[in-house]
């Protein structure tokens, strides 16, 4: 194809297996066609699908134009910014680099830097990030917006000319991410697929010579011999002409993208004529996925996920039907009916584990690592309900947070109030905890004591719930959509109800975490240091009540239901182990919140499940840092619609539980489970890094954590050079025998026999949560991230322990 100064590449969608190219070149005023290859349907414009074809803010992106990018006061830069016409894909300029002859062509972008749409996380108009607010002035706040990323990419803030030019990128920005969420996981595979074999098509003549098809199989993550693809070129070269061009394309695309895995599930179900009726789908449905339903469901099934017409007609699915059902959201193994709340939510809030946040407003390390309030975004955005707030003195009379004593950089208090307001309840309609570790002065408290009430307003909780003295915690229905802060109090929290007199300042002892010297409480004993505290921060301490721990039985006979303990994970491990009934009935009255240890100066993590195990809600890990624990804390809160409040089992709500932990004793919670894997294939396998040449060896671990009688490992064995299908059909079995507390993580890792593994993508959710049969599995990346087309295909089976 030539690449004229004004051509303009446009697609649209013609039957199932092409893609017609109109290619309109201004300077002749003409329409040309050129059947292209293209994966099963998917329109280039994904817009053609989602019912936005011709929308102007999409057109808007498609043109392009000049924005401002803002890094610092001193440097703010114009660059040029388009959509690709893939619509997945940004790319900018800038004004010195000579920009090319033709700027909307595709062949001209390689050069230039890209970000993918599939990477933003949210797109906000007006001044909103850090750096617009420090960097720039009021005036600019109508035409000023910034992109967020999913990684630890730093946020894009822009100016463009005019407000209502802001407006466009954001609106268009907004519906294309929107619009690509709506695309099932075959979609995205199939778009994928398109794009890697644009990248290969070198020359860019729709076609496809031996050496590019060697290219695009190194794209996709698959190396082959030259033998091998010699043979696969020459099948469907059948012209003979040493290139392929439009239907060997499509031959090509079929033979790559054949699922024999799902094709032989297909056969041995399809007894009509070589396809599947509606009887056959549903003894599919019945006995392979264990599925309670009924003729009528998979009669809507095939109505649903049936392309071919005529077969839909006759009530049949055909095996491009059955793919395509296989790869929507309701197969995947998370169950579909957790994705929404369907616990109760109307028990005390002890009664739920919380997701819970160490040092929020960090990014990166403890000791000279960055504070943000974009920290705090990212946490409630993930489901976060409980940030933590390191507060100090700061000049001018504003208290600032950082990491006390390091060289972390501050932030304002007030800006973290404000940051934490507006993205509280994005995610999530549930509680917030404000978790206060106070080093201020007295004024100063006070002046955070305002910036709370002031801002967040009716939200904040300064009040016991209802006219009596409370007994117990509200529910987190109760609590939707407010603020409860947990710190120091001067008084108990029933003088509130007296005429009794409060002093307006009193010395109360600081917050455990601040007196942190990494000694084990139990080795040397030491002073507890105290501070004063204003009266005004006291006042809005309602249901958190910080206090010392002295032990269990000081806990039960003197601590009122509102007064909780920090414990840091060496303390609060020990007692996991040594007294874990104790601590699960301490756990039924109380709120306990775990902390790392100080000397995890990298911001590292611990192992939560041992602290879940033992009924304690507040778990804190650090966010900033992605980690095999943070993996196992997002399955944790997966289900229940990741409103970041799970209920805790049965017995770890009930003041006469006999459950340990430690030594598994017969009761409820005994419900042994027969876990039976088969870990089939995969698909889409990411390289580890894109810049390396080296295609994956891929090998499955899949791992159980909970209680230690179902701690178990197994893996697969590594397949050589094959990221894009890589297959083992591996079989393994578990034991799982208190099913309510266990989690299972799926785990990719890249086998290396020189040195570590690599790390390719994971996934966990509860063994609850787990579907049986056949279903994908998706992946995650290392930020907790879904990695767009990659995925598992697995058979699961539970059975139960019929001598229980």
């Amino acid at each position: 194809m030539i690449c004229s100064r004004y051509c303009y590449l446009g697609y649209i969608t013609v039957g199932r297996k092409g893609i017609i190219f109109i290619d309109f070149d201004i300077t002749l005023g003409s329409f040309y066609s050129v059947e292209r290859y293209c994966p099963s349907g998917i329109s280039a414009k994904l817009w053609h699908r989602t019912g936005l074809d011709g929308d102007p803010d999409l057109q808007f992106l498609l043109s392009g134009g000049d924005l401002l990018k803002v890094r610092s006061s001193n440097w703010k830069k114009t660059r040029f910014y388009k959509l690709r016409e893939d619509c997945k894909t940004l790319w900018y300029e800038s004004h010195k680099t000579v920009r090319a002859s033709n700027p909307t062509c595709e062949s001209c972008f390689g050069v230039h830097p890209t970000f993918c749409v599939d990477d933003i996380a949210t797109v906000r108009q007006g001044r909103h990030t850090e750096g617009l607010r420090k960097h720039t002035d009021d005036k600019v706040e109508s035409r000023a917006f910034s992109i967020l990323f999913k990684s630890r990419r730093k946020n894009l803030d822009l100016i463009a000319s005019s407000e209502e030019e802001a407006k466009q990128w954001v609106t268009g920005l907004e519906k294309l991410m929107s619009n690509m969420g709506k695309l099932t996981q075959q979609q995205k595979t199939e778009h994928w697929i398109f794009n890697c074999m644009r990248k290969a098509d070198k020359d860019r003549n729709n076609k496809m010579c031996l050496k590019e098809l060697k290219s695009f199989m190194h794209h996709i993550n698959i190396e082959v011999d030259d033998a091998y693809a010699q043979t696969v070129f020459e099948k469907c070269d059948q012209s003979k002409c040493g290139f392929l061009d439009g239907k060997e394309i499509e031959h090509f695309y079929e033979i790559l993208t054949d699922r024999e895995e799902i094709g032989t599930i297909y056969e041995k179900y399809a007894k009509t004529g070589g396809m599947m009726n509606a009887e056959d789908l549903l003894n599919f449905l019945i006995t392979e996925q264990r599925e309670a339903v009924d003729l009528n469901h998979a009669l809507t099934l095939i109505n649903k996920y049936e392309p071919d017409s005529s077969a839909k007609e006759k009530k049949m699915m055909s095996k491009d039907g059955f793919m395509m059902y296989l790869h929507q959201p309701e197969c995947l193994i998370f169950n579909p009916a957790h994705r929404s709340v369907y616990q109760d939510m109307t028990q005390p809030l002890n009664h739920y584990f919380i997701s819970s946040s160490h040092n929020t407003y960090l990014m990166e390390d403890q000791l000279k690592g960055p504070s943000s309030t974009e920290a705090y975004i990212r946490a409630l955005l993930k489901s976060c309900r409980c940030v933590e707030l390191d507060c100090w003195d700061g000049s001018d009379d504003e208290p600032v947070i950082y990491h006390g004593y390091t060289l972390t950089s501050k932030i304002l208090f007030k800006d973290a109030i404000k940051a934490i307001k507006d993205y509280a309840f994005k995610t999530s309609e549930y509680p917030v905890i404000l978790s206060l570790e106070n080093h201020c002065s007295v004024e100063q408290q006070k002046i955070m004591a305002q910036h709370m009430i002031s801002i967040l307003g009716s939200a904040l909780v300064t009040k016991p719930l209802g006219d009596q003295i409370p007994t117990g915690f509200p529910s987190p229905e109760e609590l939707k959509g407010r603020f409860v802060i947990k710190g120091k109090r001067l008084n108990k929290l029933e003088d509130s109800f007296t005429t009794k007199a409060n002093s307006t300042e009193d010395i109360v002892s600081e917050e455990e975490e601040s007196g942190d010297d990494e000694e084990e409480e139990d080795q040397k004993p030491k002073e507890s240091k105290t501070l004063k505290l204003a009266k005004e921060l006291s006042d809005i301490v309602i249901y958190c009540k910080s206090v010392h721990f002295n032990g269990f039985e000081d806990a039960k006979d003197n601590l009122s239901f509102y007064e909780m303990s920090s414990f840091k994970e060496g303390k609060s491990v020990k007692l996991a182990e040594e007294s874990a009934n104790q601590y699960i009935h301490h756990n039924v009255d109380k709120l306990s919140r775990i902390y790392p240890a100080g000397m995890r100066t990298d911001s590292s993590n611990y192992n939560p499940v041992p602290l879940w195990n033992s009924g304690c809600q507040i778990v804190a890990l650090n966010f900033q840092t992605q980690s095999l624990e943070m993996d196992v804390n997002q399955g944790r809160f997966l289900p229940n619609g990741q409103s970041g409040y799970i209920l805790k089992p049965a017995y770890l709500r009930d003041r006469a539980s006999e459950f340990d932990p430690i030594t598994l004793t017969r009761g409820g919670w005994l419900q042994h489970k027969t876990f039976h894997v088969m870990v089939i294939s995969a698909q889409q396998l990411p390289k580890v890094n894109p810049k390396k040449t080296s295609i994956v060896d891929p090998l499955v671990r899949v791992e159980i954590y909970g209680v230690n009688s179902d701690v178990a490992t197994k893996e697969t064995e590594p397949v050589e050079n094959n990221g894009f299908n890589p297959s083992w059909n591996a079989r393994f079995q578990f034991d799982v025998y208190v099913p309510e507390l266990a989690l299972v993580r799926f785990v990719v890792e890249d086998h290396d026999t020189t040195s570590s593994n690599e790390f390719v993508g994971q996934y966990t959710l509860p063994f609850t949560s787990i579907q049986r049969g056949y279903h994908h599995v998706p992946l995650v990346n290392k930020n907790g991230d879904r990695l767009p087309s990659a995925g598992l295909f697995v058979h699961t089976m539970i059975l139960d322990d019929e001598s229980q």
